[in-house]
């Protein structure tokens, strides 16, 4: 069983950055896309971020586009989300999530998710 663990998370003021962390144990996930969904509090999560398996590939919704960068290092099992530009509706948690394939990431391909790391955004 595959455990996703972030970290990076914080309070900041809007314009700053973080850089969030999820490295994986218990498995390898260099050849699954993974992703970065967020939940803010009322609303659905949603996916902000995703890469493919066993190459750099990327999509990104279109809140976040040319703000956040998602990146791989399959060395170190890990995935890292670099979110520049920050804005108070960037705030929530942000969960790191593992894809059964290595092409598509959606709630029903999901095989692993971390436990989450908060993010929020002061104006």
């Amino acid at each position: 069983q595959v455990q996703l663990v972030e970290s990076g998370g914080g309070l900041v003021q809007a314009g700053d950055s973080l850089k969030l962390s999820c490295v994986a144990s218990g498995g390898f996930v260099s050849t699954n896309a993974m992703g970065w969904y967020r939940q803010a509090p009322g609303k659905q999560r949603e996916l902000v971020a995703f890469i493919f398996g066993g190459g750099s590939q990327t999509n990104y919704a279109d809140s976040v586009r040319g703000r956040f960068t998602i990146s791989r290092d399959n060395a170190e099992n890990t995935v890292f989300l670099q979110m520049n530009s920050l804005k108070p509706e960037d705030t929530a948690v942000y969960y790191c999530a593992r894809s059964r394939t290595n092409w598509r990431i959606s709630l029903d391909l999901i095989t692993s998710w971390g436990q989450g790391t908060q993010v929020t955004v002061s104006s």
